[in-house]
């Protein structure tokens, strides 16, 4: 049994006819570059989600970073983020010049705590970045009554959340701007980096499709500064193809979690709290555990795949010294960092496989 974090190949091997017919498509065109496939993508993305516009680029990382800049965020500005989360999220606002601003999370969704938004507020705030982590959406109403009354925009940043939604509305049409990351291990993943923001302002949209395309709209005329993201027509193609199964690999996820949880029952491990306002898809399955890097050596020793989502939360990493925080300015987000890891997770996953992975943890932990 070969046991895999993300099994890309497998999920693959379950559509390859389909993969295999749209890349073929493109290769037959010579339309690598901005082909039909990327509009068409931008159509069906908008139309699953329910959101007016989709605007194709070239990473997750690229998607949040077009945005503030369409937003014209940029020196002395600050932007509302959480500690917890891959350095993207603020490592973009700090390009741009901005001062990333962080407020704790919530211990049971690790997400972004709306109760401590209003307070970091200032007259300097642009914005607000919550990030959807591991596939839970944030707690979204409050934070957005906050944005709306302070007069702040929100940009979700939902790159492992895609298909997830909170109180019937999918993640990336609550906030004025979504960010998606279409990274090959995501839920819904392509053959190489891509990425995609999605709006229904339609100013917003032209901006950030200007922004994207070296601030121009007509070659060679250029309005703005701007960056060079495209997401390659190959991309699109496969992501069209994928995008068919996208809810059934969800529901898939959805299940392995819910028999992760049924095994690990009655073991010092907590698994996932499921918010009642949002539909999770999983994108990791994590646990709080005691003896984290007593563990990990253990699941290493047996062969067994695991990470650890995120070890040194962002205001405490050198590459951003710069900003003013300190150990123990978060501390909710702090402890997370110490005790979080996460198992395998993916539409392809087996009851035999989910078993020997439970088992493996109640070994180290001495639990039947």
């Amino acid at each position: 049994m070969k046991l895999q974090m993300v099994d890309v190949v497998g999920q693959y091997r379950t559509i390859k006819q389909d993969v295999d017919a749209a890349v073929h498509r493109v290769l037959d065109s010579g339309q690598f570059i901005m082909g039909p496939d990327v509009g068409e993508l931008e159509c069906e993305v908008a139309g699953y989600l329910g959101t007016r516009f989709a605007v194709a680029c070239a990473s997750g990382t690229d998607a949040l970073q077009i945005a503030m800049m369409a937003l014209g965020i940029g020196p002395g500005d600050e932007v509302i983020t959480t500690p917890f989360t891959f350095v993207a999220t603020a490592e973009t606002i700090g390009l741009l010049g901005a001062r990333p601003v962080y407020v704790d999370i919530d211990p049971r969704t690790y997400n972004i705590d709306p109760s401590g938004i209003e307070r970091a507020i200032t007259p300097h705030t642009k914005a607000i970045i919550p990030v959807h982590l591991y596939g839970q959406p944030a707690d979204m109403d409050p934070l957005m009554e906050i944005a709306r009354r302070r007069g702040v925009t929100v940009i979700e940043d939902a790159a492992q959340a895609f298909g997830a939604s909170y109180r019937g509305r999918k993640v990336c049409t609550i906030g004025q701007i979504g960010c998606i990351s279409f990274f090959p291990s995501k839920n819904l993943g392509c053959f190489g980096d891509g990425g995609m923001m999605t709006t229904s302002d339609e100013r917003l949209a032209e901006q950030m499709r200007v922004v994207a395309a070296h601030g121009s709209r007509v070659r060679y005329y250029h309005e703005v500064l701007g960056v060079n993201s495209r997401l390659d027509t190959l991309q699109a193609a496969i992501l069209r193809v994928k995008l068919k199964h996208l809810d059934a690999w969800n529901a898939r996820r959805r299940w392995a979690a819910s028999r992760y949880t049924a095994l690990l029952e009655g073991t010092p491990v907590t698994t996932p709290s499921v918010s009642p306002d949002g539909e999770h898809i999983f994108h990791q399955y994590t646990l709080r555990v005691p003896k984290r890097d007593g563990l990990a050596a253990h699941l290493k020793g047996r062969g067994i795949p695991h990470a650890v989502y995120y070890p040194v939360c962002l205001h405490l990493q050198k590459a951003f010294a710069m900003s003013g925080f300190h150990e123990g300015d978060f501390p909710v987000a702090e402890q997370a960092a110490r005790e979080v890891i996460s198992l395998p997770m993916h539409s392809e996953l087996t009851e035999e496989q989910l078993v020997t992975f439970a088992d493996a943890i109640k070994a180290f932990y001495g639990a039947r």
